[in-house]
């Protein structure tokens, strides 16, 4: 399904960003105006003369070649600059997903084991109200209190302006550490603690209550009876009968938050100035900046789709019975 399925993305990227009010030969043009001869000469240039399948046939070749067009605005490969930005990005996801999954994944379990008592109620209750909080909201009330008000984080960036050194793996934290300057590690990770809070909040939520509600089909199940009329501890239990056979489909949504997680960075890197993809993409779309935005697009779809296909392949590590099926 990879294949048919990038193509599908392909295809909306393409018919979506034509269907964007302006027009980018006159964005570029900027207040100076530009005359009708210079119009047409850079509406062939770019190739926005040629018929709409004759320029989608074109981009669809170039991507299955590697090139993702060049960037109307700053005339650099779009693969570049995602190549640049993405680390930041994915630094960011990687702690997001991190906090999520290790917070989420007890909390559901003990939510679980504890069900109908006040510690249950008060995780899934936490729980939905995390859900429920729009991610700009959310972003903007820790900013006034951490950063305004307490003033124990910074507001934006990635690390203090007082440090200066070469990008060797495009990771702040990784760099930072590598590059010996006192302090500048700390900045690195004060840097990060509020927009992976922000970005890991609904994923958080959400892995909770699958966790639940998987724990709460396996507790059910007669081999988990069997093993507490063996006298087994309910750690053992919990931890090696119940847990590893709930974690299929816990696999599966932490998987698919690997979606929701790009989708708000988006968000999270404009609201903290993140210089990731996800504020790349929205500056590229008031710009109007066709090959980065279709480009952007296929690349983020392309990492979702992998993800997703690892997950299916990790189901029969978790699990020795599908693989062997």
């Amino acid at each position: 399904m990879l294949i048919p399925t990038f193509i599908g993305v392909s295809i909306v990227a393409f018919a979506f960003i034509r269907l964007l009010p302006g027009d980018p030969i006159l964005l570029l043009a900027g207040e100076r105006g530009i005359t009708d001869e210079r119009y047409q000469a850079l509406q062939a240039l770019y190739g926005f003369d040629r018929p709409l399948y004759v320029q989608y046939y074109d981009y669809f070749v170039g991507i299955l070649s590697g090139d993702f067009g060049v960037s109307t605005v700053t005339k650099r490969p779009v693969l570049q600059e995602f190549a640049a930005l993405f680390p930041a990005t994915l630094e960011l996801s990687f702690c997001a997903i991190i906090l999520a999954t290790a917070i989420g994944v007890p909390a559901g379990a003990f939510a679980a084991v504890r069900r109908g008592t006040w510690y249950d109620q008060s995780i899934m209750g936490t729980a939905l109200i995390g859900y429920s909080m729009p991610i700009f909201w959310w972003g903007l009330l820790l900013i006034i209190l951490f950063a305004g008000v307490l003033q124990w984080t910074p507001v934006s960036g990635r690390i203090s302006l007082l440090y200066f050194f070469p990008s060797v793996t495009g990771f702040m934290l990784i760099d930072a550490a590598l590059s010996g300057q006192k302090g500048a590690f700390q900045s690195a990770v004060t840097h990060l603690i509020l927009p992976t809070i922000v970005l890991g909040t609904i994923p958080l939520a959400v892995i909770a209550r699958q966790t639940r509600s998987a724990m709460l089909e396996v507790l059910g199940e007669d081999y988990v009876r069997t093993a507490r009329a063996k006298g087994l501890s309910a750690t053992r239990v919990v931890g090696l009968h119940a847990l590893r056979n709930a974690l299929i489909p816990v696999v599966t949504t932490i998987g698919l938050q690997v979606g929701v997680l790009l989708a708000g960075a988006i968000l999270t890197e404009t609201i903290f100035s993140w210089p990731g993809i996800g504020k790349w993409m929205v500056d590229s779309v008031f710009k109007r900046d066709y090959s980065v935005v279709q480009g952007g697009l296929l690349l983020i779809a392309a990492i979702i789709m992998v993800v997703n296909l690892l997950v299916d392949v990790l189901y029969g590590f978790i699990n020795p019975r599908i693989r062997h099926n």
